[in-house]
């Protein structure tokens, strides 16, 4: 039985629910959890590491935060706050801002080297599975971004195999409003750490979600819709 209480409750249902609609975990999963020091990892983190004290499969969790250079590391206060969760961890350090200008980097290029450093570390120590902390908003925002900058329809998948099946990228929050993560961050007086990339508050990504928070005033239900839609394709109204 769960013994979550408040908001956790609630996104811990909804993890569960990803989980088994996209077949996530397996019994004896060894799960990287990316934490960058923002709400959405620290939170997923806190979550799937709890959750492992009741659901009815084994699984190991390790913390690994991967330090590009920025100026502003927040590598040394999230080691302490593993430590406190009483969590594996590894901090993966990188050079690769120093070789790039500033004009260069964007959310693409972040993504990138992150991912790369993330995924020869969970390979390196063994580990099968990779889970990142994007959330409900962040696959609609996606959506419009693929649409609107790329002109295809796509979406953030819940559960991508890459390496021919050596590594498993999963995203348990996909079903989870970035409101209830905001609540809870909240509620647990966990502290967070903001983007330190130059170019964040100017990515496009920002700008989806500011078109969706404009939208919502005339149209409410705009984020559901929008993430309902993937799923209801009409292929007789396609071109």
């Amino acid at each position: 039985m769960s013994i979550l209480q408040g908001t956790e409750f609630y996104i811990s249902k909804r993890i569960g629910r990803a989980i088994m609609d996209y077949k996530m975990l397996s019994e004896g999963d060894k799960i990287c959890v990316a934490v960058s020091g923002g709400k959405d990892s620290l939170t997923l983190l806190r979550v799937l590491n709890d959750r492992r004290s009741f659901v009815p499969i084994e699984y190991e969790v390790m913390a690994i935060h991967v330090d590009l250079g920025y100026p502003k590391s927040c590598a040394g206060a999230l080691e302490k706050y593993f430590k406190k969760l009483k969590v594996k961890y590894h901090i993966e350090t990188v050079d690769t801002l120093r070789k790039t200008r500033k004009k260069d980097i964007n959310c693409f290029w972040c993504s990138w080297n992150r991912r790369k450093a993330l995924f020869e570390a969970a390979n390196r120590f063994g580990y099968n599975k990779v889970a990142l902390g994007h959330h409900m908003d962040d696959i609609i925002e996606t959506i419009l971004l693929n649409m609107f900058f790329q002109g295809e329809i796509s979406a953030m998948s819940p559960k991508q195999e890459l390496f021919k099946g050596k590594i498993t990228l999963i995203r348990p929050l996909a079903y989870t409003e970035e409101h209830l993560i905001r609540k809870f961050i909240k509620e647990q007086k966990i502290k967070t750490f903001d983007c330190a990339c130059p170019n964040s508050a100017a990515s496009n990504r920002a700008k989806m979600g500011r078109l969706i928070s404009g939208l919502k005033k005339t149209c409410p239900d705009v984020k559901k819709n929008i993430f309902r839609s993937i799923k209801r394709i009409k292929e007789d109204y396609l071109l």
